[in-house]
Protein backbone atom coordinates (compact mmCIF):
# COMPACT_ATOMS: atom_id res chain seq x y z
CA UNK A 1 0.00 0.00 0.00
CA UNK A 2 1.30 3.31 -1.10
CA UNK A 3 0.94 6.38 1.50
CA UNK A 4 -0.49 9.04 -0.59
CA UNK A 5 1.47 12.69 -0.32
CA UNK A 6 0.04 15.00 2.89
CA UNK A 7 -0.31 18.23 0.52
CA UNK A 8 -2.75 20.31 1.70
CA UNK A 9 -2.56 23.21 -1.19
CA UNK A 10 -4.88 21.04 -3.89
CA UNK A 11 -2.85 23.38 -6.71
CA UNK A 12 0.31 21.63 -5.69
CA UNK A 13 -0.77 18.43 -5.23
CA UNK A 14 -2.69 17.89 -8.77
CA UNK A 15 0.91 19.69 -10.34
CA UNK A 16 2.61 17.20 -9.00
CA UNK A 17 0.88 13.91 -10.41
CA UNK A 18 -1.43 15.82 -13.20
CA UNK A 19 0.23 13.24 -15.61
CA UNK A 20 -1.45 10.20 -13.62
CA UNK A 21 -4.92 11.97 -14.22
CA UNK A 22 -4.16 12.08 -18.27
CA UNK A 23 -6.81 9.91 -20.13
CA UNK A 24 -9.15 9.45 -23.24
CA UNK A 25 -10.94 6.63 -21.33
CA UNK A 26 -12.33 5.64 -17.86
CA UNK A 27 -9.55 4.27 -16.00
CA UNK A 28 -9.98 5.62 -12.25
CA UNK A 29 -13.11 4.13 -10.16
CA UNK A 30 -15.07 7.16 -10.63
CA UNK A 31 -14.99 7.21 -13.71
CA UNK A 32 -16.90 4.22 -13.97
CA UNK A 33 -19.08 4.84 -10.58
CA UNK A 34 -19.52 8.57 -10.66
CA UNK A 35 -18.88 10.71 -14.37
CA UNK A 36 -21.48 8.92 -15.68
CA UNK A 37 -24.22 9.70 -13.54
CA UNK A 38 -22.75 13.60 -13.79
CA UNK A 39 -23.18 13.24 -17.58
CA UNK A 40 -26.47 12.03 -16.97
CA UNK A 41 -27.57 14.35 -14.65
CA UNK A 42 -26.31 16.91 -17.48
CA UNK A 43 -29.32 15.25 -19.85
CA UNK A 44 -29.30 16.99 -23.29
CA UNK A 45 -26.12 19.63 -23.38
CA UNK A 46 -26.84 20.31 -27.03
CA UNK A 47 -25.84 24.24 -27.86
CA UNK A 48 -25.96 25.13 -24.08
CA UNK A 49 -23.06 27.12 -22.78
CA UNK A 50 -21.29 25.55 -19.83
CA UNK A 51 -18.40 25.83 -17.44
CA UNK A 52 -16.85 22.74 -15.98
CA UNK A 53 -15.31 24.03 -12.72
CA UNK A 54 -11.84 22.53 -11.79
CA UNK A 55 -11.56 20.64 -15.05
CA UNK A 56 -8.42 18.80 -14.04
CA UNK A 57 -6.30 18.01 -17.96
CA UNK A 58 -9.97 18.66 -19.44
CA UNK A 59 -12.02 14.94 -19.13
CA UNK A 60 -15.23 15.96 -18.33
CA UNK A 61 -15.19 18.94 -20.95
CA UNK A 62 -14.30 16.53 -23.82
CA UNK A 63 -16.93 14.79 -23.10
CA UNK A 64 -19.32 17.63 -22.65
CA UNK A 65 -18.15 18.88 -26.23
CA UNK A 66 -18.35 15.19 -27.66
CA UNK A 67 -22.27 15.45 -26.29
CA UNK A 68 -22.85 18.34 -28.69
CA UNK A 69 -22.07 21.75 -26.01
CA UNK A 70 -22.05 24.48 -27.46
CA UNK A 71 -19.71 25.95 -26.00
CA UNK A 72 -17.63 24.58 -22.62
CA UNK A 73 -15.07 27.04 -20.69
CA UNK A 74 -12.68 24.64 -18.06
CA UNK A 75 -11.53 26.26 -14.76
CA UNK A 76 -9.12 24.59 -12.93
CA UNK A 77 -6.70 25.53 -9.94
CA UNK A 78 -3.43 23.48 -11.24
CA UNK A 79 -1.18 25.51 -13.81
CA UNK A 80 -0.16 21.76 -14.87
CA UNK A 81 -3.38 20.43 -15.46
CA UNK A 82 -4.40 23.61 -17.55
CA UNK A 83 -1.60 22.84 -19.51
CA UNK A 84 -2.08 18.97 -20.03
CA UNK A 85 -6.11 20.20 -20.69
CA UNK A 86 -5.07 22.87 -23.38
CA UNK A 87 -2.68 19.84 -25.48
CA UNK A 88 -5.56 17.40 -25.34
CA UNK A 89 -7.54 20.51 -27.09
CA UNK A 90 -4.42 21.27 -29.87
CA UNK A 91 -4.77 17.78 -30.78
CA UNK A 92 -8.18 17.47 -30.89
CA UNK A 93 -9.70 20.74 -31.69
CA UNK A 94 -13.08 20.85 -30.16
CA UNK A 95 -13.25 24.42 -29.34
CA UNK A 96 -12.63 24.28 -25.72
CA UNK A 97 -11.46 27.07 -24.05
CA UNK A 98 -9.28 26.34 -20.45
CA UNK A 99 -7.92 28.58 -17.88
CA UNK A 100 -6.28 28.69 -14.67
CA UNK A 101 -8.57 30.13 -12.04
CA UNK A 102 -10.13 29.43 -8.23
CA UNK A 103 -13.55 28.64 -8.15
CA UNK A 104 -14.49 30.69 -5.37
CA UNK A 105 -13.99 33.75 -7.36
CA UNK A 106 -14.82 33.17 -11.17
CA UNK A 107 -13.63 36.37 -13.11
CA UNK A 108 -16.38 35.89 -15.90
CA UNK A 109 -18.58 38.63 -14.41
CA UNK A 110 -20.70 39.25 -17.64
CA UNK A 111 -20.69 35.50 -18.08
CA UNK A 112 -23.78 33.55 -18.36
CA UNK A 113 -23.73 29.65 -18.81
CA UNK A 114 -26.56 27.21 -19.44
CA UNK A 115 -25.02 24.74 -17.35
CA UNK A 116 -22.11 24.34 -14.63
CA UNK A 117 -20.75 21.20 -13.72
CA UNK A 118 -18.40 20.38 -10.91
CA UNK A 119 -17.12 16.86 -10.95
CA UNK A 120 -15.44 16.13 -7.56
CA UNK A 121 -14.21 19.59 -6.52
CA UNK A 122 -15.88 20.58 -3.73
CA UNK A 123 -14.46 17.61 -1.54
CA UNK A 124 -11.19 19.95 -2.06
CA UNK A 125 -12.99 23.33 -0.37
CA UNK A 126 -14.13 23.89 3.25
CA UNK A 127 -17.47 25.23 4.27
CA UNK A 128 -16.95 28.68 3.63
CA UNK A 129 -15.06 27.98 0.11
CA UNK A 130 -17.77 26.18 -0.84
CA UNK A 131 -20.24 28.69 -0.07
CA UNK A 132 -18.53 31.61 -2.26
CA UNK A 133 -18.51 28.70 -4.99
CA UNK A 134 -21.68 28.32 -5.23
CA UNK A 135 -23.20 31.23 -5.13
CA UNK A 136 -20.22 32.21 -7.75
CA UNK A 137 -22.24 29.64 -9.72
CA UNK A 138 -25.71 31.09 -8.81
CA UNK A 139 -24.28 34.62 -10.24
CA UNK A 140 -23.11 33.15 -13.69
CA UNK A 141 -26.06 31.00 -14.58
CA UNK A 142 -28.64 32.10 -16.35
CA UNK A 143 -32.22 32.01 -14.71
CA UNK A 144 -33.54 28.32 -15.53
CA UNK A 145 -29.99 27.28 -15.73
CA UNK A 146 -28.52 24.13 -13.67
CA UNK A 147 -26.25 23.63 -11.30
CA UNK A 148 -24.37 19.46 -11.47
CA UNK A 149 -22.15 18.47 -9.16
CA UNK A 150 -20.81 15.57 -7.46
CA UNK A 151 -18.63 15.13 -4.74
CA UNK A 152 -17.40 11.87 -2.05
CA UNK A 153 -20.75 10.56 -0.16
CA UNK A 154 -20.68 11.99 2.97
CA UNK A 155 -20.92 8.77 4.77
CA UNK A 156 -18.56 6.99 2.74
CA UNK A 157 -15.47 7.80 4.41
CA UNK A 158 -16.81 6.82 7.80
CA UNK A 159 -17.73 3.14 6.42
CA UNK A 160 -14.77 2.19 5.28
CA UNK A 161 -12.27 4.00 6.19
CA UNK A 162 -9.39 1.72 6.41
CA UNK A 163 -6.63 2.18 3.91
CA UNK A 164 -7.37 -0.47 0.83
CA UNK A 165 -7.93 -0.10 -2.51
CA UNK A 166 -10.03 0.54 -4.45
CA UNK A 167 -11.17 3.97 -2.76
CA UNK A 168 -10.80 5.01 0.68
CA UNK A 169 -10.27 8.18 2.98
CA UNK A 170 -8.65 8.14 6.41
CA UNK A 171 -10.63 9.65 9.02
CA UNK A 172 -9.14 8.27 12.15
CA UNK A 173 -11.08 8.61 15.08
CA UNK A 174 -13.13 11.29 13.35
CA UNK A 175 -16.97 10.53 13.13
CA UNK A 176 -19.67 12.49 11.28
CA UNK A 177 -19.97 15.01 12.56
CA UNK A 178 -16.85 15.81 14.91
CA UNK A 179 -14.88 15.48 11.74
CA UNK A 180 -16.94 18.57 9.85
CA UNK A 181 -14.57 21.19 7.78
CA UNK A 182 -11.46 18.78 8.66
CA UNK A 183 -9.27 17.75 5.68
CA UNK A 184 -8.51 14.03 5.37
CA UNK A 185 -6.29 12.24 2.97
CA UNK A 186 -6.86 8.78 0.76
CA UNK A 187 -6.64 7.36 -2.52
CA UNK A 188 -8.62 5.99 -5.44
CA UNK A 189 -7.25 3.35 -7.33
CA UNK A 190 -7.47 2.96 -11.50
CA UNK A 191 -7.91 -0.41 -12.85
CA UNK A 192 -4.06 -1.20 -14.06
CA UNK A 193 -3.61 -0.75 -10.12
CA UNK A 194 -1.92 2.38 -9.94
CA UNK A 195 -3.21 5.08 -7.29
CA UNK A 196 -4.29 8.58 -7.30
CA UNK A 197 -4.00 10.72 -4.15
CA UNK A 198 -7.25 12.19 -3.12
CA UNK A 199 -8.53 14.70 -0.13
CA UNK A 200 -11.52 15.27 1.43
CA UNK A 201 -12.40 18.01 3.63
CA UNK A 202 -16.00 16.53 4.88
CA UNK A 203 -19.08 17.89 4.64
CA UNK A 204 -22.62 16.61 6.17
CA UNK A 205 -25.61 16.35 3.52
CA UNK A 206 -26.85 19.57 5.22
CA UNK A 207 -23.85 21.84 4.48
CA UNK A 208 -24.12 20.87 1.06
CA UNK A 209 -28.30 21.46 0.86
CA UNK A 210 -27.74 24.83 3.28
CA UNK A 211 -24.62 26.43 0.92
CA UNK A 212 -27.54 26.22 -2.36
CA UNK A 213 -29.88 27.86 0.03
CA UNK A 214 -27.47 30.49 1.08
CA UNK A 215 -26.13 31.14 -2.37
CA UNK A 216 -29.65 31.71 -3.97
CA UNK A 217 -30.73 28.74 -4.96
CA UNK A 218 -34.36 27.94 -4.27
CA UNK A 219 -35.43 25.04 -6.12
CA UNK A 220 -35.30 21.30 -4.57
CA UNK A 221 -32.02 19.79 -5.55
CA UNK A 222 -32.29 16.29 -7.33
CA UNK A 223 -29.71 13.98 -5.86
CA UNK A 224 -28.24 10.58 -6.29
CA UNK A 225 -26.51 8.26 -4.27
CA UNK A 226 -23.91 6.71 -6.61
CA UNK A 227 -22.77 3.02 -6.01
CA UNK A 228 -21.10 0.14 -7.96
CA UNK A 229 -23.67 -1.32 -10.03
CA UNK A 230 -24.13 -4.94 -11.53
CA UNK A 231 -22.77 -3.92 -14.51
CA UNK A 232 -19.43 -2.78 -12.58
CA UNK A 233 -19.19 -6.40 -10.85
CA UNK A 234 -19.67 -7.87 -14.32
CA UNK A 235 -17.02 -6.24 -16.15
CA UNK A 236 -14.21 -6.49 -13.13
CA UNK A 237 -15.60 -8.09 -10.12
CA UNK A 238 -12.22 -8.29 -8.51
CA UNK A 239 -11.73 -4.16 -8.50
CA UNK A 240 -15.58 -3.26 -7.77
CA UNK A 241 -16.16 -6.01 -5.15
CA UNK A 242 -14.47 -4.46 -2.23
CA UNK A 243 -16.70 -1.52 -2.29
CA UNK A 244 -19.77 -2.60 -3.63
CA UNK A 245 -23.10 -2.12 -1.88
CA UNK A 246 -21.76 1.31 -0.03
CA UNK A 247 -22.33 4.80 -0.94
CA UNK A 248 -19.41 6.04 -2.60
CA UNK A 249 -20.22 9.74 -4.39
CA UNK A 250 -23.23 11.75 -4.52
CA UNK A 251 -24.42 13.47 -7.08
CA UNK A 252 -26.68 16.74 -7.52
CA UNK A 253 -28.55 18.52 -9.95
CA UNK A 254 -30.18 22.11 -9.18
CA UNK A 255 -32.31 24.81 -11.42
CA UNK A 256 -31.44 28.33 -10.73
Amino acid sequence: MTVPPRDTDTGALYDRFATRWQRRAPSSLSDFTGRPAVFDLCGDVSGLAIIDLGCGEGYCSRELAARGAGSVIGVELSERMVALAREQEQALGQGLQYRQGDVTALSDSDARFDLAVAVFVYNYLDVAQMRASFAEVHRVLRPGGHFVFSVPHPAFAFLRGRPAPPFYFEVADGGYFSARDQRHHGEIFRRDGTALPVQMVHKTLSDYTDALHVAGFRALPEMRELAVTAEHLALDRDFFAPVADLPLHLAVRIRR
